[in-house]
């Protein structure tokens, strides 16, 4: 995965996967928030998400959640998570408020 914490831009995917992950989802939802979300233009498979899933949870920005007793397993957001999802928030907040005043939008 070549996200960043320090300047760097999250890949469009891991976004939509912290956004999706503000409530507990196991893999399937979070791929239907994501498709529904983009109305269709980004669609994962489960390769790539279960791939993503792992190494979000290995640093630390989303954790696996108690679930109803179901077997699917639910993820949840971290606090660190939250941090960078909210960082590449502000950063897109900037690129968009610089694109429109060079565009002069």
């Amino acid at each position: 995965m070549r996200d960043h914490v320090k300047g760097g831009a999250l890949t469009e995917v891991t976004f939509f996967i912290l956004l999706s992950l503000y409530t507990p989802r196991h893999g399937y939802a979070v791929m239907q928030f994501i498709e529904d979300e983009t109305d269709g233009r980004l669609s994962l498979g489960a390769g790539t998400l279960y791939g993503a899933l792992n190494t979000l949870q290995e640093k630390g920005w989303i954790r696996p959640c108690d679930s109803d007793g179901g077997r699917k397993k639910e993820y949840l957001i971290t606090p660190e998570g939250k941090d960078v999802a909210e960082a590449e928030l502000q950063r897109l907040h900037s690129l968009v408020k610089t694109a429109e005043k060079i565009m002069e939008v």
